[in-house]
Order: C-alpha cells, then structure tokens, then sequence
C-alpha cells in the first residue's frame, strides 16, 4: 500500500485500487473514489480548514490522525474511524453477508403472491459501498423524512425520492426526500455518516443481521464524509457546517398557515376562508393557493374566470394581515400557444429523450414537459418567472410534485438530463431535481423582493435546507399519522431541517373533531404550522367541527403566538449551530437510555418539553421527565426528573413543562405577526434564577446582515432582573420590557439618549 499526502489530500493505492482521503476539518474526513473536482448538490464553496495531522504506516494500516479522530485504512482500503479517545466509531466487518432467511420455497412463494401477500425481497441497490461492524445497543437517527420510529436500528430505507399515495405506514421504505445522513451511537459514542450520492441508494440498519449494516448504491463510487464530536449536537452542528443550515427566516412564516386543496379555484372562497379566520378570532398570517388558482394548472398563471384582479385580491388579504403563497410545480403544460412552454422549448430548457426530442409524461396540466434544472440557465429562467407572482404581491412559493411526479408512470432512468452543462442522466438527477428546482425558487424571490425568501417543498435532497421548508407529503386523517410526525419531524431536524411540519390534521380522509384537536396541540410548536387538506375531504377548518373545537383551537393558536419569538430566536441560533428547533429527547439527554427511543415526547430548544397525546380517547399521559426539575406550563406545579409522572389530559390540555431556572419571552401578537407595531415583550422565571439572551430585527430583509439588530440579554432572580442591550443595531427598540418573577412585574422603559433599559418606578 502506498500514500501520496499533499497538504490535506491523500491519495492511497494498492496494487488494484485507488482510495482519496481529504481532510476537511479535524472532526471531518471525506473518503471518496471518484474525481477530485466533483460538483457537489449539498456542498457549495471550499469547506476545508488548515488542521494538524498526522500520517503514518503501522501494522501494515495506514494511520491518519487529527486531534479529534482516527482513521486506518487497511491494506484492502477499508477503513475504520475512531475517535480521539480511542473509542471505535465505525468498524469495518469481514464477515459473510447472510441474506434474510424468509423459509419460503419457490412454491410457496408463488402460493402467497397469489393471494394477494407482498413477499419482500432482497432489496439492495446496485453495489454494496460499505459494511460496518453493528455493536448490540448501536441506534441511528436521521435520514429525514423516513416512516416509522425515532431510533432506525432494524429498519432498511431507499433513498429514491418517491410521491407514493397509500397511506404512509412504518414498512414505507422511501418517501419524498433523500438525505443520505446518518447519526449513528455506538457504545454511547456518536458519529455520523453522509454519502453524497444522488443515484438510488439502499440502507440496510441491522434488519438483514445484528452484526452489521450496509450502505448500496446503483453508483459504484464511494463519496462518504465520516464525522465525530463529543455529542450528537456536535454531529449535526458539524454536518451543517457541509451542507448548509437553514437561514433565519422571515418572522411571519412562524405564524400559522391555513390551506386546502381547492380553496384558490375562486375568488370568493378564498376570501370567505380569510373571513372567518378573523371572524372566529384565530390567529394566522398566511393562506395557501393550491393548484386551483392556475390557468388550466399551468404554471406562473393566474385565472381570470373566477377571480376579478388577482392584484388587488393579494392586496385585499395583506390588508387583513395575511401572506399569500401560490403553488407552483414543474411540469409546464405541453401548450404551442403557452408562452412559458414556448420560450422553454426554443431555448432547450427542458429534459430529452436519448434520441433528442423532447421528454412528455403527463402531470396536472395533462401532457407535460420538464426543465432541466441541473443547468444553471435553466433555474436562473425560472427564477426570472416568478416575477410574475411576485408582482402580484405573492409573499412565499410553494414547490411540489418536484420529486419529481408524474401520472404515466416514473420517468425512465435513460431520459437525458444535465449536471450544469454536463449530459447525464435522470438516474442520477433524480434525488436532487427538487433541491435544484428549490434552489432557483428562492434565488429568484431573492432577488425579486429583497426579502428573505420564503420556498416551501415537498422534495429535497441534503443541503435543500438552505433554500426551503419542508413538510411530510401527503399524510392523511389517521391516528398513526399523527403518532408518526413526531419522529418524523425529530428526524428531519437531526438532518438539518429544521424548518418543518406535517400537514396538521391529515392531507387525505376525514378527520374527526377530536383527531384534529390532538393534531393541533401535537404540531403547535412545530416550525412550520399549516392546517392542509385534499380536495373532496370533510371540510378541516376548526369552525366546521362541533363544539368545543374551535375554542381549543384558537387556544393553541394564541398560545403559538405568545411563543413566536422564543421559536425566532432558536431559528438565530440555528443558523449559528445548525441544532434544530424541534428536537427529539435524545439530542438534549444523550446519557438517559430512557429517551434513546422515545417517539411520544420532544424538545423546543432545550426549556421547553412538550408530551402530546397521541391515542384516541386517552385523557391522561404518562410523561417521562429527564434529569433536573421541571415545571408544569399550566398549573405552575413542580416535578423532579428522571422519573415518569401520569399527567391529566383531557382534550383541551397539551402537557407541557418548563426546565428549572429558565427565561421564556412571551408575545403580544394577536391576529398576526407584525414586528413594526408591537414595541413590548415579556420574559417569564420558572425557577429561582436564570438569563436569556433575545434576538430581535425587522424580520424581514437581510439588513440583520449588516448589524442591524438587536441582542437584549435578561437576567432574573426571584427579588430583581436587569435588563442590558448587548448589541444595538435595530432602531425599533422595544419601548416596554416586562420581566415577570413568580407572580411580580417588574416594568423596564427604554431610555433612548443611554440606549438602555431602566426599571419603572
């Protein structure tokens, strides 16, 4: 075996093969195959920093150390991963791969697919690119939107972007996003593994053999980035570090969303839903246009049969503090008199067949066409096209079907498609079309409005947190999909997506009174808050319910509103550590085997824990507290940790509890978000003592970028609190700050001419 180092890049050969390793940062190492310039959909810019290291031969293994990891690689190229303590992270296994035993003859086999049972198979993609040692109480976490359980140990998954109807169910293997990251913890000891790769992949965690799992690829090519860290935060803080973090949103997308599938097909529907909204006292900011509003659904659009000036509309709802974002999907209607279609056509923008016509497969529109978005031209063209929605007043985009969908059946692999200006073909772009298609929709509202944008997507590929939210597809009315968001939203965090939701009370079916109130409670501190259902649904608007629905609704709806800038201020501290806002027990109490698995329960930041009730008719919820003292939000009780308390929950009650000796602000907003009238905040004690630091801006536009904003730092004991701006960029200063101490108000005024705060005699 022989090794050419060259600053950070080695290159490792025997006498067959060929292996790279490039060190990234001390806790980072990519290990690929392929060639050293290639275009990465995830990564973007040089990631690489100066690191001491060392390389030396032993044992026959080449040794590569840094001051946080360990990497031998054998004279076969495998490779094992260390920490700097010694402690084995990745193991590489030599044993014999022994398929599932599934005791079926061929007779049998064929006797129950005759009957209507699925016999599954072996279902590994192309070949296999690594197999690693399983220790017997190694979990893994992430992978984004995947079915089924916090804790993936046992499961398999396919990273092939998928719109698939039936209902999701935990056996689902693939779903609408690939995000090729793992977070495995093994012997207590985190690490994590991303394989930048779009072709399909397999994910095989154990189910096959408890002595190892396997990654499989249709590519023969290993591109693997193995991370360390002390934690599992530092796990996710250092894969956002490559791929991105979600940047800070603007404030009113914290607000909640109301939609439904055929609400955009008048006018005046659209308005009656406005309507009632503030008839009915529920808070929300925005309202979304589905495919409806479109002109025969074709893309950057508006009807004019049943809407008057689509302008003024816009205008009409911004009036009554509410956001309008449109759909808008990729396939542009096969039309000789559409002008989209027409420009597309003359300047070769959309996907080919292999003998160079152009690619037809049928979605919304009927007969439609496909940009080829892995050409920049291409994106920059489309973002050129939202200014059609843009000059509408439209405030947010809405990108689906981007897996991309399509009625007549998958789009073949052989169908030509480009990696920028590089043929290639729909097997390899498949997985990042949607990241590309999101990337060019908020390029576009960027530049168009100047304001952060906001770009809502059903698919996505890793680093797609850089462009856009993201929401779990089409769920539907049903129980286990209400159980099921919890990890599912948990997971999605620990992948870098940490603005995220689930379509509160179900896309598909009928929801019952009492599943939509669970939902709402279940999903209130969720990022992204959208009420979304199908079209031919039972209508899902809380007033269409008996009573008491609606109240409790609108009592969670306030309640998210009093929390709009705790949530603001995690999102300002993502985009510094990319640790998500929803977090699942496990990433705050990693020592606590009790919460390794723990689907029932979540994390807002680490103040405030949250236990929704998730069974129908249940009334109770036992709750397991970690370490520390807790706080009941409601009734103001106090809990020790590490034990299980049964909680009384009848249906207008969301167990909630606060750690000790936290700071939580409290909002005033009423019908919607709007930073520029509302000048007070509050911060609440639970507990004796603790301080808080608040991020405020215009929550808007980029000029936070430049310094304007302001970081106001509380600090409070049961007798005093002081209040201190620790940057002042933002000329919008609270005028008011209320700081509440088990019961007492302490008022603070701001004193322009010192640019402080002083307590109010």
């Amino acid at each position: 075996m022989d090794f050419l180092d060259n600053k950070q890049h080695l290159i490792i050969t025997n006498n067959q093969q060929k292996l790279k390793v490039d060190i990234i940062t001390a806790d980072i190492v990519r290990i690929y195959t392929g060639s050293d310039v290639k275009k990465s959909a995830a990564i973007e810019g040089n990631k690489k920093i100066d690191v001491d290291y060392k390389v030396f031969e032993k044992d026959d293994q080449l040794e590569i150390k840094t001051n946080r990891l360990k990497l031998l690689v054998k004279p076969d190229l495998r490779f094992d991963l260390y920490d700097y303590d010694g402690n084995p992270l990745i193991k590489n296994y030599h044993g014999e791969l022994k398929p599932l035993d599934r005791g079926l003859t061929p007779e049998q086999r064929k006797l129950a697919e005759a009957e209507g049972h699925l016999i599954s198979a072996d279902s590994s993609a192309g070949s296999i690119m690594f197999v690693n040692e399983l220790a017997e109480d190694e979990q893994f976490y992430g992978l984004g939107d995947k079915t089924g359980f916090l804790n993936k140990r046992g499961y398999e998954y396919d990273d092939w972007n998928t719109d698939n109807p039936k209902p999701q169910v935990e056996s689902f293997t693939k779903l609408y996003k690939s995000i090729p990251f793992l977070i495995g913890v093994k012997n207590s000891h985190p690490y994590g593994i991303f394989v930048d790769n779009t072709f399909k992949a397999h994910w095989d965690l154990g189910k096959e053999s408890n002595d190892y799992y396997y990654y499989s690829s249709e590519k023969a090519e290993l591109d693997v980035y193995l991370i360390v860290g002390d934690t599992i935060k530092n796990i996710v803080s250092n894969y956002t570090y490559l791929t991105g973090r979600t940047p800070l949103p603007q404030k009113w997308t914290l607000g909640y969303q109301q939609s439904r599938w055929g609400y955009s097909a008048t006018q005046a529907e659209v308005e009656r839903i406005a309507g009632l909204l503030r008839k009915h006292k529920l808070p929300c900011d925005v309202i979304h246009l589905d495919i409806d509003y479109m002109d025969g659904f074709r893309v950057f659009t508006w009807r004019n049969d049943s809407y008057t000036d689509p302008h003024d509309f816009v205008k009409k709802l911004n009036k009554m503090g509410l956001h309008v974002v449109t759909i808008i999907d990729p396939g542009v209607k096969l039309d000789k008199n559409y002008g989209i279609y027409q420009e597309g056509l003359e300047k070769g923008y959309f996907v080919e067949n292999p003998d160079g016509t152009i690619y037809v497969n049928e979605v919304w529109p009927g007969d439609s066409v496909f940009p080829d978005f892995g050409r920049e031209e291409v994106r920059s063209w489309w973002s050129k096209n939202i200014k059609f929605l843009v000059n509408l007043g439209v405030s947010g985009i809405w990108d689906d079907m981007n897996e991309p969908a399509s009625f007549r059946g998958e789009i073949p692999d052989n169908i030509v498609f480009h990696n920028e200006e590089i043929p290639t073909t729909h097997a390899q772009m498949h997985n990042v079309y949607g990241h590309y298609m999101d990337k060019a929709t908020y390029e576009g509202l960027k530049k168009l409005t100047n304001k952060r944008p906001y770009v809502i997507t059903r698919a996505a590929y890793a680093g797609t947190q850089k462009y856009a939210t993201v929401w779990t597809g089409d769920n539907q009315s049903l129980w286990p999909h209400l159980q099921m968001m919890v990890p599912q939203l948990c997971n999605l965090g620990l992948s870098g997506f940490s603005f995220a939701g689930t379509d509160i009370g179900g896309f598909g079916a009928d929801c019952t009174a009492e599943l939509l109130v669970r939902w709402i409670e279940g999903a209130i501190f969720s990022p992204l808050l959208r009420n979304h259902a199908a079209m031919g649904t039972r209508s899902q608007e809380p007033w269409t319910y008996p009573t008491p629905t609606l109240s409790i609704y609108r009592k969670y709806l306030k309640l998210r509103y009093q929390f709009i800038s705790y949530l603001y201020d995690l999102f300002y501290q993502e985009s510094k550590t990319g640790l998500p806002i929803m977090r699942p027990l496990i990433l705050n109490y990693p020592a606590d085997q009790k919460v390794s698995n723990m689907n029932d329960q979540f994390m807002v930041g680490d103040q405030v824990l949250v236990s929704p009730v998730l069974q129908a008719g249940a009334t109770a919820k036992m709750v397991y507290l970690p370490q520390g003292k807790w706080h009941d939000y409601w009734t103001g009780d106090v809990y020790d940790g590490n034990q299980y308390i049964v909680k009384d929950a009848p249906l207008d009650v969301l167990p909630i509890f606060v750690k000790d000796n936290t700071l939580l602000p409290v909002d005033h907003y009423e019908n919607y978000v709007d930073c520029q009238k509302y000048d007070q905040i509050t911060f609440k004690l639970y507990g004796t003592h603790a301080e808080y630091d608040h991020y405020q801006d215009n929550g808007l536009d980029f000029d936070y970028q430049l310094g304007k904003y302001n970081v106001y730092h509380v600090y409070a004991d049961e007798n005093a609190a002081e209040v201190t701006l620790i940057h002042s960029g933002y000329d919008r200063h609270y005028q008011k700050i209320i700081v509440e101490l088990n019961g007492k108000k302490l008022k603070f005024a701001y004193k322009s001419d010192g640019d402080k705060y002083e307590i109010e005699k």
